[in-house]
Order: C-alpha cells, then sequence, then structure tokens
C-alpha cells in the first residue's frame, strides 16, 4: 500500500508543452486516510535531476531511505493526479521533513 511521501517510478506518458513527462520518479501527496481507501487516483509530484532556482520546486538529497540515486528537485508546479495504474516500483520515502516541505510549497500554490 502507498503512503504519503512514497517515492515511486511513474509512467507520466508523453509530456505537452513544458509538462514533466516520461518514466521518472515522483512522489506521493495524496494524504494517508484517503490512500488507506485503497483509492484509483492518487496525487504525485514528478523528480527531475535539473535543479532549477525556483520557489515552487524543493530540492531532495539522495538517501538510502528515499531511494534516489541523484539530488532531485520536486517539481511542485506539475502536480498532478494519475491513475494507480500509473504507479511502478516503490523505491522508498523522502519522510516527514520533506513531504512537508513539498505540502508547504503546495499551499503556496495553489494559495491556501
Amino acid at each position: 500500500m502507498l503512503t504519503a511521501g512514497d517515492v515511486v517510478e511513474l509512467d507520466l506518458g508523453l509530456p505537452a508543452g513544458s509538462e514533466a513527462g516520461l518514466v521518472r520518479p515522483a512522489v506521493v501527496v495524496t494524504a494517508d486516510r484517503i490512500l488507506q481507501g485503497d483509492p484509483n487516483v492518487v496525487h504525485v509530484v514528478p523528480l527531475t535531476r535539473t535543479i532549477r532556482a525556483s520557489g515552487s520546486e524543493v530540492v531532495i538529497e539522495p538517501s538510502a531511505g528515499n531511494g534516489l540515486s541523484a539530488r532531485s528537485a520536486a517539481q511542485c508546479q506539475h502536480v498532478r493526479g494519475v491513475a494507480t495504474g500509473r504507479v511502478g516500483a516503490q523505491l522508498g520515502n523522502v519522510g516527514a521533513v520533506s513531504l512537508r516541505q513539498l505540502r508547504e510549497t503546495l499551499a503556496l500554490i495553489f494559495d491556501f
């Protein structure tokens, strides 16, 4: 079962314009109380190895816990709902601190 903060392999398909696409890691940001209901759709933030000076991205350092092999930027501006069928292997989990940073950035983007 997925939990919030899980890093998963994700097939986003072909991108249009500046969208994130193709197969890449992403962080699950759906609340655990929703994930416990085994939803058909989860919310994810794609990761990229391209680090930009952007207020909408959160840098995540690789660790044994998150399963990342390189420093990555969580692209909060690309948050999206995806069918669970697009979700592949679970690589690890970003942990509470990074998950909180992601959720704070999403709150800024959505003006919550």
